[in-house]
């Protein structure tokens, strides 16, 4: 596992914003080489979202500087692990050096609208006449058919629609969105993860073909337990703040300095909760957890009014003393600052041509062979617009004919 377990796959990535990149960043985590195709002149729209834009000054990063004179952290979030090339694809160029690239991959990645591509040339049909090896993923608002099938996706719309914010926020009165795009996430994990299926089936048949996923079926895809409530019980879910709908007490709670979270996930740590911090075992309304949820404004008192005697600290040691699994709300200042998060390389260092030596989140996954040895990966910080156009269209003249400057 020298260079990782897609070392050997060749991506073609001609998506923006976030879900396909988040997916080409996924497998190029995996040791993928992902070729990121952007428009000349400007590139993937996330290279203009902020501020916050960033600049490397005599004293170190800035952020106070004009937003055209900086790089995006919005682009830099995504997009760790690439090359970057530039291309018309609508001129006769461009369309040359997709056509090589194509021929060259394992993996096409788009999210453009449903039909652009075919309008550029480059239909489904198309693809496989080039490449009948090629593995597609096509990421879409709503789904590329079905009666709203060509609409436009951005992920609040999506968290909207697909009921996230019904059941996300203090109340029912007041839908809440992620405070992260989690629908355009969601929609490159499951892209990414269908490639990877894609690419398993084609070790057997040698053929390739189409995946397609979309920022609603991503996030109905993780509707778990809050589905089920309406597709069988016919119950709808609604926003009850910082608390399970169905565990109780399992959520945020007052102390007398801040606050503290406790999942009583069983009976059994009940039993451990109850007789440390003085509340009713066994009383109506607290025996059981079905119980503790119908009741769960006057268990959330109860457990509010006995935690308020006691700081954040002394509940955390006490928790942890009798079993009960509990946390503190951090920041994601203290999140990267937390030894634990940085043992698990979720801070990883890479340098960057303009800005130098800057720190990302790391990725999410660890790999290890039979003799529990790590694999560690070399990683690149994100590139510049049109780094590595020189250097592709080189390759792809080495491997046939020559291609004009295509950007």
């Amino acid at each position: 596992m020298n260079g990782g377990p897609l070392s050997d796959i060749v991506v073609v990535d001609l998506t923006r914003a976030l879900a396909g990149p988040h997916a080409a960043m996924m497998l190029a985590d995996l040791g993928a080489r992902v070729i990121k195709v952007e428009t000349p002149g400007g590139g993937d729209d996330t290279r203009g979202w902020g501020p916050p834009f960033v600049a490397r000054s005599e004293t170190g990063l800035t952020t106070e500087i004009p937003s055209a004179e900086g790089i995006s952290t919005y682009f830099l979030s995504c997009n760790r692990n690439k090359e970057s090339i530039t291309l018309d694809l609508k001129s006769a160029a461009g369309k040359q050096a997709l056509t090589e690239l194509v021929r060259r991959a394992d993996v096409l990645l788009e999210n453009f609208r449903p039909g652009v591509l075919d309008r550029l040339g480059f239909p489904l049909d198309r693809l496989t006449e080039l490449n009948p090896g090629l593995v597609m993923l096509s990421i879409s608002g709503f789904g590329h058919d079905g009666p709203e099938g060509g609409r436009a996706g951005y992920d609040q719309i999506a968290q909207g629609e697909a009921g996230l914010m019904s059941m996300t926020g203090p109340d029912p009165q007041t839908p809440t969105k992620a405070g992260v795009p989690i629908a355009d996430l969601l929609a490159g994990m499951y892209g990414a993860y269908g490639v990877v299926a894609k690419l398993t089936e084609r070790a057997r048949t040698g053929r390739g073909g189409l995946v397609r996923t979309s920022l609603l079926a991503s996030v109905v895809g993780v509707h778990a337990f809050q589905g089920t409530r309406w597709t069988v019980a016919g119950q709808i879910p609604q926003a009850e703040g910082p608390h399970h709908p169905s565990i109780c007490p399992y959520g945020l709670f007052h102390s007398a300095d801040g606050t503290v979270q406790i999942a009583v996930g069983s009976e059994g740590l009940w039993q451990r909760l109850a007789p440390a911090f003085g509340l009713p075992l066994d009383a109506p309304g607290f025996a059981t957890n079905a119980d503790r949820v119908r009741n769960g404004p006057a268990v959330r008192a109860a457990v509010n009014e006995a935690f308020a005697a006691h700081t954040t600290a002394d509940l955390l040691a006490t928790l942890a003393e009798i079993g009960v699994p509990s946390g503190e709300v951090k920041n994601l200042q203290q999140v990267y600052d937390w030894e634990q998060a940085r043992s698990q390389g979720l801070l990883i260092d890479v340098e960057h041509p303009v800005l130098g030596p800057v720190q990302l989140p790391g990725p999410p996954l660890r790999f290890f062979d039979g003799a529990g040895q790590e694999w560690h990966r070399e990683h690149t910080a994100p590139p510049l617009l049109g780094q590595h156009t020189d250097e592709v269209l080189g390759w792809l003249a080495d491997a046939g004919e020559p291609i004009d400057g295509a950007g």
